[in-house]
């Protein structure tokens, strides 16, 4: 386990700004649940949280039960992979994905890779992703990387979902600005 880091956090919800305000949001490899119980903090309107440790996901509920926030949460004890393809059956849709996997795996391009077919995903989603600065992912098709940051060895990704059906390539809900730092 390899809890994000505060400043980190203070970066990326700086960055995402009231894009977290009402958003459903998945927060992915949870582990501790920092980072979507920040975005639950910043008023999301639910969190899926997915987590694989049954030690981790019963802390996160026992978090949420004590901050109030059961009925704007769920926790599934599961693999990313499998989570992704029950939540994607069940037709659930995702305004912000938070993903910290564990690093050096590969998990960090595999689960883009993932998330790039965009059934998750809302018209103008993100998609913020953490990983060693080293681990640099290539954007699938229909996705655009539109900022990243570096905190020592922590680098993080924010990839916005294009809107396949637009057809000038930009990404959905985008002010334009393409690069720039968390």
């Amino acid at each position: 386990m390899r809890p994000t880091a505060q400043r980190v956090r203070e970066a990326l919800f700086s960055s995402l700004g009231e894009r977290v305000r009402e958003a459903a949001v998945l927060d992915l490899y949870a582990g501790t649940g920092a980072l979507g119980l920040e975005a639950l903090a910043r008023g999301a309107r639910r969190v899926v949280f997915v987590e694989r440790d049954p030690r981790l996901a019963a802390r996160i509920r026992e978090r949420l039960r004590r901050q109030g926030w059961v009925g704007r949460s769920r926790v599934w004890r599961a693999a990313v992979r499998t989570a992704l393809r029950a939540l994607e059956a069940a037709g659930e849709r995702f305004d912000l994905i938070l993903m910290d996997p564990p690093y050096g795996r590969g998990l960090l391009q595999e689960t883009l890779d993932a998330l790039a077919g965009g059934a998750l995903l809302s018209p103008g989603a993100r998609i913020v992703a953490e990983g060693h600065w080293r681990d640099e992912p290539h954007p699938p098709p229909g996705l655009t990387c539109v900022r990243t940051g570096r905190y020592g060895e922590t680098r993080v990704w924010e990839y916005a979902a294009r809107d396949l059906r637009g057809g000038d390539g930009r990404p959905s809900g985008d002010d334009g600005a393409l690069s720039g730092e968390l």
